[in-house]
C-alpha cells in the first residue's frame, strides 16, 4: 500500500458527507423478467466464455457466473476475467451510447469496486459507511428495494491506511456479501435488505481493516485484511455462507502451522521448500508484525480446487529492519479451497523494499506458451512486471515489463526471482532517486480484463517514478508502521497513464492510449469487440479491442477509480454500468485539492498530481448508460 493510505490513517480525519438525493432518469422499463435472487451460488449457465477460442488459442478457464446478463460476482467470473458475453454495443454503434439513468450514493471518498446485477436487481456498495442499495430495474425510475446502513465503527475512519474505499459485494443463495471497514464480514437477504449474519474478522486496535471483494466458493465466503501499513499479520479466511461461521484461516507469515503449510505444499522453486520459511525468512519476531496482507482480488480454479490470493507488502517499509526475503509477502499463494492449506507459493518480490504488493488479481487462462497450452495465471504486478504463471505448479512461464522501470533488469526464470539493479535498492537514511515504477506501481488495484476474441489483456496501468528514504521506525499497534518517505513524480514520456492490450504468450504490448494521469480505474471487455475503461480526470471511455482506437467518451464529473460491468436490462438491451467518485490513493495526498469540503485540512496535498483539481473533484455517483 502506499504512503498516502498511512499518512491519511496517522491524521485520522473523519470525513463524512451529508446525505445527498438520488439521481434517477426515466427509462424504459420494458417486461420485467423474474428475478434470481432465490438461486443458489453462483451458476456457470454460459459455455461462450470457455469454449470459444482467439485467433491465439486463449480462453478463460472458468465461465461467466449465472446468466451472461448478469454481473453476480467481482470479476464476472471465478477466472477474474471480467469479460461478457454481451455483444449488442459495438465498435460500429458504441458512439451512440448515452446515460440511460444515474443514482446518487450519498456518499464520498473513492467508489472503487463495481455493481452487481443479479435477474432485475442492482445492487450497489458505498465506501464508509458501507451503505448497501438495491435498485429495481424493472420499475421506471429506478426506484430503490431496499438500502441498508450497517453498523460500521468510526474509528476505522483513522485507522484504514488508504482511503475508506470498498471494491464491491458477491452474490450467492439469494444472499449479498460483503465486507465492512471495520473488520465484519455481513451477509444481506437479497430480496428484503435484512441483515442474515455479522462476523468479526479483524482486530479494528491492530489496525487491521477490510476493504477487498469475497467471493463465494462451494458455500464458503473468502475474506482477507487490510492494513500492511499498520504492522498487522495478514490473514485469509473462509466464513459459512449460510451462518457466518469461520471454516478456516490461514495466516501468511509465521510458523507454517499458522500459514498452513502441509503435505500438499509443493512450491516450484527450489529456495521456497524449507520449513517454516515464515518464521526464518524474517530477523527474530519481525513476522509478528510484517504485513502481507490480502486487500486485492481473489480468483477460484474449480478443476484444481484451488483459490489464488495475492500478499500485500512487508512492514516496515525500511528494509533495514527486516533481512532476509520476508516470505510469505508480496507474494501470490495457491489455496486448496476446502482447508486452506497452501499448494503452491511464489514470491513475486522477494525481500521488497519498494512497497510493491502483489495483490493485484490473478487471471485464470488457458494460454498456448512456447507451442503448448498450459493452464495459467496472468498477473500484472505492482513491480512493473507482467507474469504468464503455470497456475497448477507456480511456474513462471514468462516475466516481462509492462510498464516503464528501472528497479530490475529482469527475471531469472531459473529461480522467478528479479535481477535487482543495485544503485535502486534502499536502505535506512539513504535517499535513493528516480526509481521507477513508483510505490502506486506499474498496476495497482484497478483490475485488468481479458478477452478471448483476441486473445489480449486489456490493463490500466501508472506511470510514476519516486524517490524513497527509509528510516527507523517503531511498532506501535494500530498506528501506521512505516518508516520511510517516497515522493512520486510522472514517469518518463511525458505521461503518467496509460491503457494498453497485453499479450500474455509473448510478453509483448499490443497498443496503448496514454492518459494524463494514472488509469485508476479497472477494464471492461466484451464479446462487442468494445473495451472500456475510466479516467481520474473524469471521463469513462470505450475503445476498439483490437485496435485501440477510442470511440466514445462522457464526462461523468468525478475520477473513476471503479470498475465498469455490463447487463441485460428487463427491456433486453445492453447497459454498461461505471461508478464516478475519486479516492483511494488518487483521492488523498496524491491528488491535488479535490475535496471541497476539507479548506482547513492541515495534510499536504497534491505533491504527485496537482493540477488533478483543475479536472474532477470529489464524488459519488453510480452512471448507467445504452444505445
Amino acid at each position: 500500500m502506499t504512503l498516502v493510505q498511512k499518512m491519511a490513517g496517522r491524521s485520522a480525519i473523519a470525513v463524512m458527507i451529508g446525505c445527498a438525493a438520488m439521481l434517477a432518469c426515466k427509462g424504459d422499463p420494458g417486461s420485467a423478467r423474474t428475478d434470481s435472487t432465490t438461486a443458489s451460488e453462483p451458476s456457470v449457465t454460459s459455455t461462450a466464455a470457455v469454449g470459444t477460442a482467439s485467433a491465439s488459442g486463449a480462453r478463460i478457464a472458468v465461465a461467466h457466473a449465472g446468466p451472461a446478463g448478469e454481473w453476480q460476482m467481482p470479476a464476472g467470473d471465478y477466472a477474474s476475467s471480467r469479460y461478457s458475453e454481451l455483444a449488442s454495443i459495438t465498435p460500429q454503434n458504441v458512439g451512440n451510447l448515452k446515460v440511460s439513468w444515474a443514482f446518487s450514493t450519498g456518499v464520498l471518498r473513492g467508489h472503487e469496486g463495481q455493481p452487481l446485477v443479479v435477474g432485475n436487481t442492482m445492487y450497489v456498495v458505498t465506501p464508509y459507511p458501507n451503505v448497501s442499495y438495491a435498485i429495481d430495474l424493472a420499475t421506471a425510475g429506478q426506484p430503490l428495494k431496499w438500502k441498508f446502513r450497517p453498523d460500521n465503527a468510526q474509528q476505522a475512519i483513522g485507522r484504514a491506511c488508504c482511503d475508506v474505499v470498498n471494491r464491491g459485494a458477491a452474490y450467492a443463495d439469494g444472499k449479498i456479501f460483503y465486507n465492512l471497514l471495520d473488520g465484519h464480514t455481513i451477509a444481506i437477504d437479497a430480496a428484503t435488505g435484512n441483515q442474515v449474519w455479522r462476523t468479526q474478522m479483524g482486530d479494528l486496535s491492530r489496525g487491521e481493516t477490510i476493504t477487498m471483494a469475497p467471493i463465494v466458493v462451494k458455500g464458503k465466503v473468502i475474506v482477507g485484511s487490510s492494513g500492511g501499513e499498520m504492522g498487522v499479520r495478514g490473514w485469509i479466511a473462509a466464513l459459512d455462507a449460510a451462518t457466518g461461521k469461520q471454516i478456516w484461516r490461514a495466516y501468511n507469515i509465521g510458523p507454517d502451522q499458522d500459514v498452513k503449510v502441509g503435505p500438499k505444499f509443493k512450491p516450484f522453486y527450489a529456495q521456497d521448500r524449507a520449513a517454516n520459511l515464515g518464521i526464518s525468512s524474517w530477523p527474530g519476531d519481525t513476522w509478528k508484525t510484517g504485513g502481507g496482507a490480502v486487500w486485492g482480488w481473489i480468483s477460484y480454479d474449480p478443476s484444481l480446487n484451488l483459490i489464488y490470493h495475492g500478499t500485500s507488502n512487508p512492514g516496515p517499509w525500511n528494509e533495514s529492519q527486516r533481512t532476509g526475503d520476508n516470505k510469505w509477502t508480496a507474494a501470490i499463494l495457491s489455496r486448496d479451497a476446502d482447508t486452506g492449506e497452501l499448494v503452491w507459493a511464489f514470491q513475486v518480490t522477494p525481500h521488497d523494499m519498494w512497497d510493491y504488493d502483489a495483490v493485484n488479481e490473478n487471471i485464470l487462462v488457458d494460454l498456448p506458451v512456447k507451442g503448448q497450452t498450459r493452464k495459467a495465471l496472468v498477473h500484472f504486478d505492482r513491480n512493473g512486471f507482467a507474469y504468464t504463471i503455470d497456475r497448477a505448479t507456480g511456474e513462471v512461464l514468462l516475466a516481462e515489463p509492462f510498464v516503464p522501470m528501472n528497479w530490475s533488469t529482469g527475471i531469472d526464470l531459473a529461480t522467478g526471482r528479479p535481477k535487482v539493479v543495485e544503485t535502486k535498492k534502499t536502505a535506512q537514511d539513504k535517499n535513493v532517486k528516480d526509481i521507477c515504477p513508483s510505490l502506486e506501481g506499474g498496476k495497482n488495484q484497478q483490475p485488468a480484463a481479458f478477452s478471448p476474441q483476441t486473445g489480449l489483456f486489456y490493463v490500466p496501468t501508472n506511470n510514476l517514478c519516486m524517490d524513497f528514504q527509509a528510516r527507523s521506525v517503531t511498532y506501535i499497534a494500530g498506528t501506521p508502521f512505516i518508516g520511510g518517505n517516497a515522493p512520486e513524480k510522472g514517469g518518463p514520456g511525458g505521461y503518467r497513464g496509460e491503457f494498453i492490450a497485453w499479450d500474455a504468450t509473448t510478453g509483448k504490448k499490443v497498443w496503448g492510449i496514454k492518459e494524463p494521469y494514472p488509469v485508476w480505474g479497472g477494464a471492461l471487455a466484451t464479446a462487442g469487440g468494445v473495451v472500456f475503461y475510466g479516467t481520474l480526470d473524469g471521463w469513462f471511455k470505450a475503445a476498439d479491442a483490437r485496435s485501440g482506437k477510442v470511440l466514445w467518451q462522457f464526462k461523468v464529473g468525478s475520477g473513476v477509480v471503479g470498475n465498469p460491468v455490463t447487463y441485460t436490462g428487463p427491456d433486453g438491451k445492453q447497459y454498461v454500468a461505471i461508478y464516478a467518485g475519486i479516492g483511494g490513493d488518487m483521492g488523498l495526498l496524491i491528488a491535488g485539492d479535490v475535496a471541497a469540503n476539507l479548506p482547513y485540512d492541515v495534510r499536504e496535498r497534491g505533491t504527485t498530481l496537482p493540477d488533478i483539481s483543475r479536472w474532477t473533484s470529489w464524488g459519488g455517483y453510480l452512471f448507467v448508460f445504452s444505445l
